[in-house]
């Protein structure tokens, strides 16, 4: 552990979020075995309108977190278009410009792997957040963030190839960093970087299923998720 990105009174000084961030970023490029784990036992469900259906086995749980990343990735290239980020200070416009890369990557990572099995382009709706106002936005990206981190958590369990497991676990790893750096920045030099409130007595980070996740999703998807072929 590099002890100079922690801080007794918190987790790392302004200079240092960006490294942070850094040390967390997914190499898309050299994980290009994932879909060696999908088979065609996977089976695809058709949609209706307005409807994706997410499928089944790794190739559900796989569409499952595209959605997720699909919803990240159009939050954050909202935030870039915002007034928040226009007027934000170098340091902040740097972390964001970030985070939005990084979701990108996750994004288009998953449309690739996935190929023809993957879902639809998903309807967004931010309407709830006002992405003029720095509060509205870090709150909104913790939500995001936190969430992500639990849906992958409550995902791994079920999927069945070990390699995916390996780029699940990598990807979770870059989505708590970035649930720790929104957490740094809403409340700097504290100790809320480390999410204590979702922690339970045995030090383990919460874990959410794929209804609780979707649940708490829809209010920012306008398209109808179809995840009945997953895990109860």
């Amino acid at each position: 552990m590099n002890n100079e990105l922690f801080k007794p009174q918190g987790l790392i000084q302004k200079a240092d979020r960006r490294k942070f961030l850094k040390m967390g970023s997914l190499t898309v490029a050299g994980a290009g075995l994932l879909l060696m784990g999908c088979n065609d036992e996977d089976n695809m469900m058709p949609s209706m309108p307005g409807m994706v259906n997410l499928g089944s086995g790794d190739v559900g749980i796989l569409n499952y977190a595209y959605a997720l990343e699909q919803l990240e990735a159009a939050f954050y290239a909202e935030v870039m278009k915002g007034g928040y980020f226009a007027n934000a200070n170098a340091e902040e416009k740097t972390i964001m410009g970030d985070l939005e890369k990084h979701e990108r990557a996750h994004r288009e990572f998953f449309k690739a792997a996935l190929g023809t099995n993957a879902i639809g382009n998903l309807e967004v709706d931010f309407s709830s957040i006002d992405f003029n106002n720095r509060t509205s936005v870090l709150a909104a990206a913790k939500t995001f963030e936190d969430l992500g981190v639990a849906a992958y958590n409550g995902a791994g369990q079920f999927l069945t190839n070990a390699d995916l497991l390996l780029i699940a676990g990598k990807i979770v790893s870059v989505e708590a960093r970035h649930a720790a750096a929104i957490r740094d920045l809403i409340n700097p030099n504290s100790v809320d970087f480390a999410g204590d409130d979702l922690i339970d007595a045995n030090g383990l980070e919460r874990t959410l299923n794929f209804q609780q996740v979707l649940t708490a999703a829809s209010a920012f998807v306008k398209t109808e998720i179809d995840f009945s072929q997953l895990p109860r």
